[in-house]
């Protein structure tokens, strides 16, 4: 767990820093410092809360900013399940803390780890997972209590941390040209939907389910091809 939690620190430095811009902007937008970090502690899953926060404040919509979360949060089914080996052994509740303190940066670290040495395991994400969950609740209620008392930052162009963050996390993500054509798919369907006048909540969602569905075509086809 040490190994862990020192390994992650770098990257937990780069979460505190669009955590804390996050927790300034959603203040701004009327949440409550002690919302964010109950929804930091509790969510733990910076893309999936940006988005909620922006679509609640542009459209006071629960409903639609739950479900542009929710579609974020798909990939975390594919990234539970390719750690099956890695909490193989451990009791129910110990597992379920485990994929509860996942995000994209421990598990990335931990697969990483891994690949090198096989016995990297649970320890490792757990060390790391805490650090991780950690900065961001304490780095998003931080910058909540100081946008609270702050002029409005959109003036100074802060609002664009967001979508700063979201090119640092797609760019994470990015494995090669191979992702090239799903990624151009999911992109074109999302600004069909939004150019339609659509709620953006629908228009993640569509998005989602286009790319997911032209990406197992493809597959399929490679496969009766080969």
């Amino acid at each position: 767990m040490k190994h862990g939690a020192f390994a992650i620190l770098p990257l937990a430095l780069g979460a505190a820093v669009y955590g804390f811009a996050f927790g300034l902007l959603a203040a701004q937008v009327g949440f409550p410092w002690w919302g964010i970090g109950l929804m930091s502690a509790s969510v733990h899953a910076g893309s999936s809360q940006i988005v909620a926060v922006e679509q609640f404040a542009s459209t006071q919509t629960v409903f639609g900013a739950a479900l542009a979360g929710a579609a974020l949060n798909l990939r975390y089914i594919g990234i539970v399940a390719s750690l099956s080996d890695v909490l193989a052994g451990l009791s129910l509740r110990a597992r379920l803390l485990a994929i509860h303190i996942t995000g994209d940066e421990n598990w990335a670290l931990t697969m990483a780890e891994r690949a090198k040495s096989p016995d990297i395991g649970a320890q490792f994400l757990l060390g790391s997972g805490f650090v991780m969950i950690s900065v961001w609740t304490v780095s998003t209620t931080a910058g909540a209590v100081v946008g609270a008392v702050l002029p409005d930052l959109e003036s100074f162009g802060l609002g664009f941390a967001f979508t700063a963050a979201f090119i640092a996390m797609a760019r994470g993500l990015w494995r090669g040209r191979s992702q090239m054509l799903p990624w151009v798919v999911a992109a074109a369907a999302t600004v069909a939907v939004v150019s339609l006048g659509l709620p953006k909540a629908y228009a993640i969602v569509v998005g989602t389910l286009c790319g997911l569905v032209f990406l197992v075509i493809r597959r399929r086809t490679e496969r009766v091809d080969a």
